[in-house]
């Protein structure tokens, strides 16, 4: 069980800021912004390089979600959406999940 897996059955704790049937959305315990949330499909899909045919429509569903919750946090001014894959990518959980970072300016290219 993935460390997602056990915040979305509430056995660790974590600071929730959107929920609904399809997805979670958390605060990063390590921000790399002033804003950084975490927005992760309760479908344990261990990287957006192993998502399905079958996983379109929750793929599509985290992006608006990551939109919402940026609206929510009140980044009018932008935002950045990242999905990290492997280890050089930066992935550290293995369990799909999309960024949302804001708050400053944030510079490109990143990394």
């Amino acid at each position: 069980m993935t460390l997602f897996e056990k915040i979305i059955a509430r056995e660790i704790p974590a600071q929730i800021v959107y929920e609904d049937d399809l997805s979670i959305a958390i605060r990063d315990i390590n921000p790399q912004a002033p804003v950084h949330v975490l927005v992760i499909p309760k479908k344990p899909i261990a990287r957006v390089g192993e998502a399905q045919p079958e996983d379109q429509a929750l793929l599509g569903h985290l992006l608006l979600t990551a939109a919402k919750v940026a609206k929510q946090e009140g980044l009018e001014n932008g935002f950045r959406i990242t999905i990290n894959q492997g280890v050089d990518g930066g992935e550290t959980v293995p369990h799909m999940h999309v960024h949302v970072l804001g708050g400053h300016s944030l510079s490109w290219p990143p990394g």
